[in-house]
């Protein structure tokens, strides 16, 4: 059995993209040859690796089999790379992190403030729904995963490192932004506007309210924070939001609600699958997280 590297990278570049046609643009190659490449590694696998059902990639067995082992190769040979260049005092490399929607209010800052000290280095920066941090968690695409609710079915290494405190928000002119012991009856009556299910912050909002027997009357179910909060200050209803995701909103259109119990106890995970070998740049930005996590400590015992 015989594959190269290229045609690894290929085949990759064609589970990642979805067609061949994508593969070939992202590996610089006309989409002949990216086809001929792939259909001989197919033959030299000797299983079909994939089927194109309405021009839509589909991976056989065979295919997801290899997808894994690509992956678990490249991880490899990527970290050998990062070693041989910190021997050499270079600080080159690629770090791959996928974060959940929410998360793009600070991450990118992070990662600015990494790459002050690494400024040779390559990121791959993936925002998505937690639903998609979590497919590509499953299938080992990146390196270091953000979110706030990480998945019980898989096994993984798990770190806290900054909280997430989730909040009630209102449009500044409703009649309960003034008041300032707000019960959770209190709410019964109002309108809410929900992020969709399956995201962090529904699912921890859902849990808290499942716990108090509170059914909260949803008025809408959004995608994202952006919408949810300009429905808010449009007066179409109140809403559960992480503070982080809040803004130049916050005191300008919306206000916190003082309701008691929030904002809720949450925190931001560094997540990556157990038994990971994390490149030596992935160690290092970990590690650059996780000093934000002292910091905070120190600072509430000062």
């Amino acid at each position: 059995m015989h594959a190269s590297f290229r045609q690894l990278r290929l085949f990759l570049a064609l589970v990642e993209t979805g067609s061949v046609s994508g593969a070939a643009r992202r590996m610089h190659v006309t989409q002949p040859t990216a086809s001929m490449q792939l259909k001989e590694l197919g033959e030299n696998i000797g299983e079909p690796l994939f089927e194109v059902i309405s021009r839509k990639v589909h991976l056989t067995y065979a295919g997801e089999q290899l997808a894994k082992s690509a992956r678990a190769m490249f991880d490899e040979w990527q970290s050998f790379e990062q070693e041989i260049a910190l021997m050499k005092g270079l600080t080159k490399g690629r770090l791959k992190v996928a974060a959940v929607s929410t998360a793009k209010y600070f991450i990118p800052q992070m990662l600015g403030d990494f790459c002050k000290t690494h400024p040779d280095i390559e990121i791959a920066f993936e925002v998505l729904n937690r639903d998609g941090v979590v497919q590509r968690l499953e299938n080992n695409q990146d390196d270091l995963y953000i979110m706030s609710m990480p998945p019980s079915h898989l096994d993984i290494d798990d770190e806290i490192f900054m909280s997430n405190p989730i909040a009630i928000i209102a449009a500044k002119n409703h009649p309960l932004s003034k008041k300032k012991n707000v019960e959770l009856k209190d709410l019964k009556q109002e309108k809410f506007i929900m992020r969709e299910r399956g995201s962090g912050t529904r699912m921890a909002v859902d849990a808290y309210f499942r716990k108090k027997h509170f059914s909260p009357n949803i008025r809408l179910e959004l995608g994202t924070n952006e919408a949810v909060r300009n429905s808010v200050a449009a007066n179409l209803g109140i809403a559960a939001l992480s503070m982080h995701s809040l803004g130049d909103s916050l005191n300008r259109d919306i206000k916190v609600l003082n309701v008691q119990d929030f904002p809720l106890s949450s925190n931001w995970h560094i997540v990556s699958l157990q038994g990971k070998k994390l490149s030596p740049l992935a160690v290092s930005f970990k590690a650059h997280l996780l000093e934000r996590l002292t910091t905070n400590v120190d600072n509430r015992k000062s």
